[in-house]
């Protein structure tokens, strides 16, 4: 069977697919990719097919959107992805994954939940098609509480269903087949409130291999704690880096930067200063994580039974820290406001605290029970 990947050019949406395409692969089938070449072929792996979706925003709008990104936050952060990103990218992509659905001849489109011209794609073409929901937020929150915002985002979404020529309906971005969710109701809540095809597989990093370089001799004996803002956010992090570095510098601690050295300066000897790390190899060895809330770095440390300071930036990651926090697995502060003493108290407590191991550990144990990408590719394979 073939099944084709489409997604956005975006790095936390696009690995997920790679341990779901390298598990198919193991059960023979064959696997391709529709995405914007510049940004999401460095991530695939040696080999991959690609299919190029002509039309997709070039790096320098790119560059550009991801510049004005780190400006907004909130209302006016969810209106910029919709009015700046997703719609244009779903009509400049559309045409290219017709042809790329052509060109592929799949068993099964898998569409990430960004990628709505691959949603049009395949309700036009009546074929079988699943969502990735790649974070679990949009699963859970809404904007319902938001009137003037849910109105708006559903008159745009209906309006480019018609000029796509399609009946109407509120949600087509989500499968009415199968909708995989990578997370599990340890972590999201509630889960059996929703439809008997959302199914809560955990986090999908098996088998991702990362070349990335990184200094393993240089790692001793004292905790370790990881500082990342993830793929998206460095620039705009550089207070937050100098808090965590005045916070954690010069303790009985081995703190791991992940940020642009430019923007960091001379440090003391405990921090490792990193543009990159390779993170899933790094993650066994870590006893704390300090991040933004992304969907993809929350479940990949807890899928090492890490536990979490989050301090969440903007768009769906206060609701993921809002289930860490609901979880026990973390503690919460304030990105734009947290002093070194507050971040340092809050290290301190996943540290020394034995609860939010406890419950990171049990979230570890769901995520390995849920299946992961191994069970995304069964149900991949059950719908074809």
């Amino acid at each position: 069977m073939r099944f084709l990947f489409v997604v956005p050019p975006l790095v936390g949406h696009v690995n997920p697919t790679i341990s779901v395409a390298r598990a198919l692969e193991a059960r023979g089938h064959t696997v391709a990719w529709a995405a914007h070449p510049d940004v999401v072929r460095p991530i695939l792996p040696e080999g991959a097919t690609l299919l190029p979706l002509d039309g997709a925003m070039s790096p320098a709008t790119l560059e550009r959107l991801t510049a004005r990104a780190h400006g907004v936050r909130g209302l006016a952060g969810l209106k910029f992805l919709w009015e700046d990103f997703l719609l244009p990218l779903a009509r400049q992509t559309l045409a290219s994954v017709e042809r790329a659905v052509d060109a592929a001849r799949p068993s099964v489109l898998v569409v990430d939940q960004q990628a709505l011209a691959g949603a049009i794609v395949a309700r036009r073409r009546g074929m079988p098609w699943a969502t990735f929901a790649t974070t679990s937020a949009d699963m859970v929150e809404s904007v319902v509480s938001l009137p003037k915002v849910h109105d708006w985002i559903t008159s745009e979404i209906l309006q480019l269903q018609r000029d796509a020529g399609l009946p109407p309906t509120e949600r087509f971005d989500l499968s009415p087949h199968l909708v995989v969710v990578f997370s599990t109701k340890e972590l999201v809540g509630h889960v059996e409130r929703f439809p008997a095809h959302y199914r809560f597989v955990g986090p999908s990093i098996a088998d991702r291999p990362d070349p990335t370089p990184f200094p393993w001799d240089a790692l001793g004996s004292d905790p370790i704690v990881l500082v990342s803002l993830g793929t998206v956010n460095p620039v705009r992090g550089a207070r937050f880096y100098h808090t965590a570095i005045a916070a954690l510098g010069g303790r009985p601690l081995q703190v791991i930067l992940v940020a642009p050295a430019e923007l960091i300066g001379s440090v003391p000897d405990n921090v490792i200063v990193r543009p990159r790390v390779p993170q899933l190899q790094l993650l066994p060895r870590v006893h704390a994580v300090v991040c933004h809330g992304g969907h993809n770095t929350v479940c990949e440390a807890l899928a090492h039974g890490v536990p979490l300071v989050v301090a969440p930036i903007k768009d769906d990651q206060p609701a993921i820290a809002e289930q860490v926090v609901d979880s026990g697995a973390g503690v919460r502060v304030r990105f734009g406001r947290v002093g070194p003493d507050e971040l340092r108290a809050a290290v301190h407590r996943v540290l020394n605290e034995h609860a939010f191991r406890a419950a990171a550990r049990r979230i570890q144990a769901a995520f390995v029970e849920a299946g992961g990408a191994a069970r995304a590719a069964a149900l991949l394979e059950r719908l074809a």
